[in-house]
């Protein structure tokens, strides 16, 4: 099934394993602009117990000669998630028992994201193996970029497995 985004481009529905295959190799879309903001850094300071100054106290990080604070690296990865709402492209709606986050094979964090720069996530399909009977597990390569800079914010390979 395929028809347009709101920008013009092709968003197309995958509900299949045959059909996502197709897709191994290839950019699955790109999310919408999220802006960082300070009341979320401070929530997972909050949530994680890591209130370093560099996340929570943007008058130091401006005396320590800094922009201003600098979101935690892991908080950039859980919003993943949610950076993928929305996304313009490719939809999996595989109709399944379960899907789990089944991890990471890699992640690297390449470039701080401020409080108030503006992310957004791109997404492509690297693999699709069968693991077991009836389940699939499903390679992504995540980039979470930063409005106005060359390198991304981090890049990581997360695992999914669809149960069916």
């Amino acid at each position: 099934m395929s028809n347009r985004t709101h920008d013009g481009t092709e968003h197309m529905k995958v509900t299949s394993v045959e059909q996502l295959e197709e897709w191994v190799g290839k950019d699955l879309g790109v999310g919408q602009w999220l802006t960082m903001t300070q009341e979320r850094i401070n929530a997972f300071a909050d949530a994680t117990g890591d209130h370093q100054w560099i996340h929570t106290d943007p008058e130091r990080c401006r005396a320590e000669g800094r922009r201003t604070t600098i979101a935690h690296g892991y908080l950039t990865l859980s919003l993943i998630t949610l950076l993928r709402e929305g996304m313009d492209g490719v939809e999996i709606a595989i109709d399944a028992k379960m899907g789990i986050n089944y991890g990471s094979d890699r992640l690297r964090f390449i470039n701080p994201v401020y409080e108030g720069d503006k992310i957004r996530l791109k997404t492509s399909l690297t693999a699709l193996d069968k693991v077991g009977e009836n389940v699939w597990q499903v390679k992504y390569k995540h980039v979470v970029e930063i409005d106005g800079e060359d390198k991304p914010a981090l890049i990581t390979e997360a695992l999914n497995r669809i149960y069916f």
